[in-house]
């Protein structure tokens, strides 16, 4: 019997999803950081909430670039829609939104540019593709949550958007769903 030891870019895989968990912390202050400085007017969501967001999207990225994609995609699309739907409790613009998760790519980038130049040539690309679909992916997902948000408010509040305390408070919850499988998902990944 022949046991085969896997993609050949699962070692380059494992790379990248070790060095995005190395910087995670980074990348989730950086990215906070940004968007606090950005934001304006009244807050509908409290700064450290946002930053379990963030984290959440940190967290699941080396699982999305890794050899874990296929049990993470799920969970992954449900934590960019979840973004998307906070964005909108917050008042963003569907721009908004989009701009907010580039911000995350163009860090990636920066945080990751040593760790791309460092593979094989043959690698790089392949690596840098796989962090960008993942990203694209993760914008695609955010603006659907943000825009299923917005259209379930404007019909329920008679076309006037209002995010309620109890609105927030629900998407928290799944916010917490949300960390549990990535953390269960995270000790499958270890063992």
């Amino acid at each position: 019997m022949t046991i085969h030891t896997g993609r050949h870019s699962a070692p380059t895989l494992l790379v990248v999803g070790r060095g995005i968990a190395a910087a995670r912390d980074a990348l989730v202050e950086s990215w906070s950081q940004w968007i606090a400085d950005r934001e304006t007017g009244g807050r509908t969501l409290d700064p450290y909430e946002l930053k379990r967001t963030l984290r959440l999207i940190a967290d699941l990225l080396p699982l999305m670039t890794g050899p874990m994609r296929r049990e993470a995609r799920d969970t992954w699309f449900a934590a960019t829609e979840l973004y998307g739907r906070l964005a909108e409790a917050r008042g963003l613009s569907a721009g908004e939104v989009v701009e907010e998760f580039q911000h995350l790519r163009e860090l990636l980038i920066v945080e990751l540019g040593d760790l791309f130049v460092a593979l094989p040539a043959r690698q790089q690309l392949p690596a840098v593709l796989r962090v960008n679909r993942v990203c694209d992916h993760g914008v695609a997902n955010a603006v659907v949550g943000y825009t299923d948000a917005l259209v379930a408010k404007m019909f329920s509040k008679d076309g006037v958007p209002v995010p309620t305390a109890d609105d927030v408070q629900e998407l928290l919850g799944q916010l917490h769903t949300l960390e549990e499988d990535v953390r269960q998902l995270g000790e499958r990944s270890a063992g």
